[in-house]
């Protein structure tokens, strides 16, 4: 009877272990299947992000926070540029409050509405790129700066364009 309690408890034993090992090589197997597909997506990932990085790049080339030529002008004259760059911005926007037309954008706006200057990019110590809007009409100028030696801060459109209604 010993024996038989021995046998079975020995062959359940072996069923138990083969349970086991079967599912584990299941779960193991199912884990590498999605290892290699996290994997995978990591590797198009890290090459999308490449691609974003260069394009970053190419398109921030033409950017005041990134030209250290620009900067060392405006330091050179004792300037503090993270303070200079939003006091040249704000500078721009307030000209939306003006009375009448905006004073530099050169088209008139639709009935009841004012060209309004939405976006603006410093691309240097010396020139900007704005777009501007009516909510109907909007285009974009070319604008370029100089601070004088009376600390007063001086715009004059260099060109202009207004996109055509389609």
């Amino acid at each position: 009877m010993k024996q038989r309690i021995f046998m079975y408890l020995f062959i359940f034993s072996t069923l138990l272990v083969l349970f086991q090992y079967v599912n584990s090589k299941r779960v193991f197997e199912d884990l590498n299947s999605k290892l290699e597909k996290n994997e995978s997506k990591i590797k198009a990932y890290k090459d999308s992000l490449d691609v974003l990085e260069d394009a970053f790049l190419d398109v921030s080339h033409f950017n005041l926070d990134r030209n250290e030529d620009a900067i060392s002008y405006f330091e050179r004259d004792g300037y503090k540029v993270d303070e200079l760059i939003p006091f040249i911005k704000d500078e721009l926007y307030k000209l939306n409050e003006a009375k009448g037309e905006h004073p530099l954008v050169p088209y008139d706006s639709s009935e009841g509405r004012k060209m309004m200057i939405n976006t603006i990019k410093m691309l240097n110590h010396k020139w900007i790129i704005a777009d501007f809007s009516d909510g109907e009409f909007w285009g974009e100028i070319f604008l370029t700066y100089e601070i004088t030696d009376d600390k007063e801060l001086k715009f004059k459109l260099v060109e202009s364009f207004l996109y055509p209604l389609y």
